[in-house]
């Protein structure tokens, strides 16, 4: 899951999250249990159709977020490409997308309140083991939240760079994009120690 929730408002904000997340689970593993790439582009369309249900902006949101799967792609088409293995490396890769969409999807039409309290009733059991389950829940929150941030804040270092350079960023910005997340994830830690950590979360 890659983005946050769109404000485009959708039938599928109002459906409960656990069965969303129910239906990810289950797609996703079936999804890895079918070989035909015929299937695996028609379920690709279907997504693709879902996004643009909703409207152009939804659509254009949510492809521009998966844009970030283009190194995976990249990788794996050169790698079957070079051991001819074509059909596969097709199949591979629309999975990975129609996948990965799918997922994103779910989070964009998923209010993170949402997300936290079906993670907070699958942790139930844990919570009879003396484990901190609020942590799970924090860790989720904040992985969901900070990953639009951190690409948002990546696509400026790029852009800051193509402006005072005519040759391409690439591993250029790698430095500064790391210290940009560690400075971010400081003040994260400090404003959940402000807070009292996580053993002193309430649920809201």
């Amino acid at each position: 899951m890659i983005s946050l929730t769109s404000p485009t408002e959708t039938r599928a904000h109002r459906w409960p999250a656990g069965y969303k997340l129910a239906a990810l689970c289950i797609t996703t593993i079936g999804l890895f249990h079918v070989e035909s790439l015929i299937i695996h582009s028609l379920f690709l369309a279907f997504v693709l159709v879902l996004y643009a249900l909703p409207g152009k902006a939804f659509f254009t949101t949510g492809l521009r977020y998966l844009m970030i799967l283009w190194p995976f792609v990249l990788v794996v088409a050169l790698w079957h490409f070079w051991t001819q293995e074509i059909e596969l490396g097709l199949t591979i890769i629309i999975r990975l997308v129609a996948a990965v969409a799918l997922a994103n999807l779910v989070t964009m039409t998923t209010r993170l309140s949402d997300m936290i309290d079906a993670v907070h009733y699958l942790a139930r059991p844990f919570k009879r083991l003396g484990l901190n389950t609020r942590a799970l829940e924090l860790s989720i929150a904040l992985v969901i939240r900070m990953t639009p941030v951190l690409l948002a804040k990546g696509q400026n270092l790029s852009m800051a760079w193509k402006a005072r350079s005519v040759r391409r960023s690439g591993w250029r910005i790698i430095i500064p994009f790391t210290v940009v997340a560690l400075d971010d994830a400081d003040h994260v830690a400090e404003a959940l120690r402000a807070r009292g950590g996580t053993t002193n979360l309430e649920k809201d």
